[in-house]
């Protein structure tokens, strides 16, 4: 399954989808936004993701941002998006906020809404503010679409969104293998895909995709490595990681395994329970800043995976992980996980990157002793 080709020709598929059924497609930023509301109401909810192209227009907007704000700037006014009915924002990143009060203020034709996800997902309070957020918006949604959202819809909603996420759960936990069939860099363009597809049409990709790897040959042990930081749009990083011998086979990314690593439970009262489920998700970086769980999911994932190393990816001016990454380090010195920190930027440095990269690994093949295979002798 090419799940490249399906990444990055996004916006024809959503064109095509919108041609083909009539329906409205919504645009997001956040990975905390509640996509079954939206798809209850019979609209293709679409992550943005950024891109790497040449950028002459997001300056006259906003200064001085990420680059993937200001890409998602310049792909607006190329007109990317163009086939976007509306644009939701989850009071996420601050500079986020203002690249979707960009496209807010420029384009009056487009429907724009805004729910609040509490920076304390855990606070006592936060599941009732977060019903009253879901309240608002599925009155917005039926407005926007002139359909009911029923509990049947959101029921089926619920069980759509599920079962994608329970896919996504069986394939990555192929990854733990050893000998995984499955090299990091397929599996960052398969949820980069997921995320901006229809998730019943995904659904059945993913089962024949699950049938496939359960065909394939085991590949050679490798160099394990682990992936955090900022959020990524591509799978660059993970393409050069293999090219040196390595493979990812776990990340912590919002848009990586976070995205899909909880599931709802039903309920008779539907808004709590999708309430409960993103605020129950892997916390990012800017809503971990009290209860620091983060952490312990990080390290936990690297023990389940057995991760040689970690790799810390910052997106260049991301002031959120930028913060987290201290109390990152810390866990991770603590637990004696070999880590690389380093920046990115509107794309990787290849010849610096593999430089860096390559001492790295370098470094952690002597000691392991896994490599060799547990079932063999340790002979000194």
């Amino acid at each position: 399954m090419n799940f490249k080709q399906l990444a990055e020709n996004r916006h024809e598929y959503a064109k095509a989808w919108k041609a083909r059924t009539g329906g409205q497609v919504l645009g997001y930023y956040d990975p905390y936004f509640p996509e079954e509301l939206a798809y209850a109401a019979g609209m293709l909810p679409v992550r943005i993701l950024a891109r790497h192209e040449p950028d002459d227009v997001s300056t006259k907007w906003i200064y001085a941002s990420c680059y993937p704000v200001r890409d998602y700037v310049n792909q607006f006014f190329n007109g990317r998006y163009g086939y976007l009915d509306g644009i939701v924002d989850t009071g996420g990143c601050e500079w986020v906020y203002n690249a979707f009060e960009v496209a807010m203020n420029t384009t009056p034709s487009l429907k724009t809404h805004y729910i609040f996800i509490p920076r304390y997902p855990n606070a006592p309070t936060s599941p009732g503010l977060v019903v009253s957020e879901l309240k608002t918006m599925k009155k917005v949604f039926e407005e926007w679409t002139g359909r009911e959202i029923t509990d049947e819809s959101l029921d089926h909603a619920i069980e759509v969104y599920n079962k994608n996420r329970l896919l996504l759960m069986r394939i990555s936990e192929l990854r733990r293998a050893y000998e995984t069939p499955l090299f990091g860099s397929e599996a960052m363009q398969m949820l980069l895909a997921d995320q901006v597809m229809d998730k019943a049409e995904m659904n059945a990709i993913l089962e024949s995709f699950l049938a496939e790897l359960q065909e394939r040959p085991p590949r050679e042990d490798r160099v394990r490595l682990m992936i955090i930081g900022s959020e990524t749009w591509d799978a660059e990083l993970e393409e050069l990681v293999e090219s040196l011998g390595a493979n990812v086979v776990i990340d912590e990314l919002d848009n990586g395994t976070s995205y899909f690593w909880n599931t709802i439970y039903e309920q008779k009262d539907r808004l709590l329970a999708i309430a409960l489920r993103y605020l129950g998700r892997p916390h990012s970086a800017l809503r971990d800043n009290n209860w620091r769980r983060r952490s312990q999911h990080v390290f936990e994932l690297a023990e389940d995976y057995m991760a040689d190393g970690v790799l810390i990816v910052k997106q260049i001016y991301c002031v959120i992980h930028g913060t987290d990454n201290y109390a990152m380090w810390k866990l991770l010195r603590e637990r004696n996980i070999p880590y690389h920190f380093f920046e990115r930027d509107t794309s990787l440095p290849e010849d610096e990157t593999r430089q860096r990269l390559e001492s790295f690994i370098n470094m952690l093949k002597p000691g392991l002793v896994r490599l060799r295979g547990w079932h063999e002798p340790l002979v000194i």
